[in-house]
């Protein structure tokens, strides 16, 4: 009987959700699966009732949400799978749903209501444009979600008509590059150096290098972008100006088993707190690897891979005061009229790095902005820190991956921001898909 009692309350939820349940949708046949709306209340996903009591699933913004809201047919993904059990309850007015049976009638089910903000969504979107990448935002002080863009996308409507497809797809639009996508950080990573520096160099800022524009080591040389001279920089300069040359020299001085600590402090190597499903970031620098190694994984290249989304977690913490509040997607359900039935506040997950430390890189990633390599950011009505990136992805040269991590607002911080554009080359600058964000909350 205990476990009877624990089935119900603890693990139905999840059993139903589960794909792998082949009576999930059992409830379909007594429940109109439930909206999906952004957080104003504007309708995500809807199920429209045809004359022959079929139903029709709708997403009246087409592929704008199609990886973080999902689809409902040929299986489920996104919002429409994690949220399955809350779409086929109905938590209608009790005498109606009496009556609906009475009737032989469906009743309606509950709304999911999310953090998305359908204007954010649209900005990030048209700010990455054709591009393939993704752009993750979070407001840090409460974990909310407020967009997750991955492209190229897809029609959440016409998946089961275009299944075929989409999986022999080349272009995966089926991946969430949000949550799913593995890329090498590039100079975003250099947050993570930076941090571990401090951590041991008390007197970091002290700390002074001359950059020749490459640095060579054992056999191994690694230049700066372009091959740029940035001369006698500091521990601010090094980040601002994104100088590879200082980095490398910095990640030749660093206790590799503490930097990998460092780097699982800030949750590589680890389980992310997530609703949607996402692969886990790795750090695989040890005591193993070579000079070329570290030089490598201190500037964001080697075997470092991270998703978008963890970055934005990264990113969410040092902008919180180091703490990392659980993200989430769902502010509330309510029945179909609107009363709420359950409600999620924010929540701390874990503190990642102490105030200080946070409060040293929030300082060094302003830096970035007001003379370094995001000067784009600077001069606004709005405040900006940030760190951008460049992570080769190929052993031809030219292609490159564009980052950027950062916040706005800098003393209050209102938005995270992560962006990746991929294949960039130099054409496109994760910094600008940023800017066009920022400018649409605020303007």
């Amino acid at each position: 009987m205990g476990y009877i009692v624990y089935f119900q309350v603890v693990q139905s939820r999840d059993i139903i959700r589960s794909s792998y349940n082949a009576r999930q949708d059992s409830y379909a046949d007594r429940v109109v699966r439930g909206d999906i709306v952004d957080r104003n209340g504007n309708v995500l996903a809807h199920s429209e009732v045809q004359a022959d009591g079929s139903e029709v699933r709708e997403y009246p913004y087409g592929s704008l949400f199609a990886h973080v809201v999902g689809y409902s047919d040929q299986g489920k993904a996104g919002l429409e799978s994690e949220m399955n059990f809350e779409l086929l309850t109905s938590n209608a007015f009790f005498l109606e749903k009496l009556r609906n049976e009475f009737q032989d009638q469906k009743n309606t089910g509950d709304t999911v209501v999310t953090t998305l903000d359908v204007e954010l969504q649209q900005a990030a979107s048209d700010a990455l444009g054709g591009n393939k990448g993704a752009v993750v935002v979070m407001e840090p002080d409460t974990g909310k979600i407020l967009a997750m863009v991955s492209k190229p996308d897809f029609d959440p409507g016409a998946v089961s008509a275009n299944w075929e497809a989409l999986n022999s797809d080349p272009n995966s639009a089926l991946l969430n590059r949000a949550t799913q996508g593995q890329y090498a950080p590039g100079s975003a990573f250099k947050l993570v150096t930076a941090l571990e520096y401090m951590r041991e160099n008390p007197s970091y800022d002290s700390y002074s290098y001359t950059c020749t524009g490459a640095i060579e080591q054992d056999g191994t040389t690694i230049r700066c972008y372009n091959g740029h001279v940035h001369g006698t920089v500091n521990f601010r300069d090094s980040l601002a100006y994104s100088c590879n040359a200082s980095f490398c020299n910095i990640g030749l001085s660093l206790d590799i088993s503490s930097f990998r600590n460092t780097a699982e402090d800030l949750l590589f190597n680890s389980s992310l707190p997530s609703v949607l499903p996402y692969s886990k970031s790795s750090f695989a620098l040890d005591e193993s690897g070579s000079t070329a190694d570290r030089m490598m994984t201190a500037m964001g290249q080697g075997e470092t891979q991270v998703s978008p989304y963890h970055m934005a977690l990264i990113t969410s913490a040092i902008a919180n005061g180091g703490v990392l509040m659980e993200p989430y997607l769902v502010d509330s359900v309510t029945n179909y009229t609107g009363t709420e039935i359950d409600k999620n506040t924010p929540e701390e997950f874990q503190t990642l790095m102490t105030s200080q430390e946070a409060a040293a890189l929030k300082d060094y990633m302003t830096s970035v902005v007001q003379y370094g390599t995001a000067s784009a950011l600077s001069g606004q009505s709005y405040t900006a820190a940030g760190k951008t990136g460049t992570a080769e992805y190929s052993s031809d040269k030219e292609k490159d991956h564009s980052w950027f991590v950062g916040m706005s607002n800098v003393d209050n911080p209102d938005l995270v921001i992560s962006v990746i554009i991929e294949s960039a080359d130099g054409a496109a600058r994760a910094v600008d898909v940023a800017k066009q964000v920022f400018d649409s909350y605020y303007y």
